[in-house]
């Protein structure tokens, strides 16, 4: 298959007076795709939005590529999975105070176009405190879902819309955009399901009092390695510890005060 050209573009500003902002990779074993997207974010980010990859314990030439390409790489000693590569950007973003987390997957399906808007919706002011980029929204570009893969998704809007009181139209994205408050709250304790942090996280953060939104995004079909929900037992068993970590979620946060941090938009 021929390589995918980004549709990216540079978009302009003032690096000093920008805030902090970090792009966090998580990474297995992408050693097949890494390099045209950290080629794509240099020739089109600004100077100071730094990259993080967080190589989760590869057996292939990930960190070796990204550090010839010079971006900073934290490595997992051993395989500890997506969530918990995620844990360790969030607490790397929360130690070096960064205003910003926006984070995208390393196989390539985020087109580095997202970056710009998603950075612009976090800007506004009051909210919102995470913002999701979804392949659902009018507008969006995005590659074929199989039938059952959407009947999955439907599923889990239904089960965020039951707990979360939230319509959110593409709750496994892994594209997001996150401020602080959100991606520090993260960064404690037992605060973040580094399993499948997927619709889970998505309620607990509605039900704790945080914004979340979605934008249209640019997305293509991944055309090296292996998704972490392939084959037939790994789909299953996705959908069944989300379930159960939704609803979890739910009761444990219906017995603390809600506390809320941004004010919603009045539409």
């Amino acid at each position: 298959m021929p390589r995918r050209k980004f549709q990216s573009k540079a978009f302009l500003g003032d690096a000093e007076q920008e805030p902090k902002v970090l792009i966090c990779i998580p990474a297995y074993n992408e050693a097949a795709s890494i390099a045209e997207i950290l080629d794509s974010m240099k020739e089109t980010v600004p100077a100071n939005f730094d990259i993080l990859v967080v190589d989760d314990g590869s057996d292939d030439f990930t960190s070796d590529i990204c550090r010839t390409k010079k971006v900073k790489v934290i490595s997992h000693v051993f395989n500890m999975g997506y969530g918990a590569a995620l844990k360790t950007a969030y607490k790397y973003a929360t130690e070096n105070r960064y205003d910003y987390v926006i984070q995208l997957d390393a196989d390539g399906q985020h087109d580095v176009a997202n970056i710009k808007p998603l950075y612009e919706r976090l800007r506004e002011e009051d909210y919102p405190a995470i913002v999701i980029g979804s392949r659902f929204l009018k507008g969006a570009v995005s590659f074929y879902v199989p039938g059952y893969k959407k009947l999955v998704i439907s599923f889990f809007r239904w089960l965020i819309k039951l707990t979360g009181h939230i319509r959110i139209t593409d709750p496994t994205s892994g594209l997001q955009g996150l401020k602080r408050d959100a991606f520090s709250h993260y960064a404690r304790y037992r605060k973040f399901a580094i399993d499948y942090p997927d619709a889970n996280m998505i309620v607990q953060m509605t039900m704790n009092g945080y914004f979340i939104c979605e934008i249209p995004a640019i997305m293509h079909p991944r055309y090296a390695g292996e998704s972490m929900h392939s084959g037939i037992i790994k789909p299953f068993m996705y959908i069944i510890k989300m379930m159960l970590s939704v609803f979890i979620v739910a009761l444990r946060e219906t017995n603390r005060t809600k506390k809320v941090h941004y004010k919603k938009p009045k539409l």
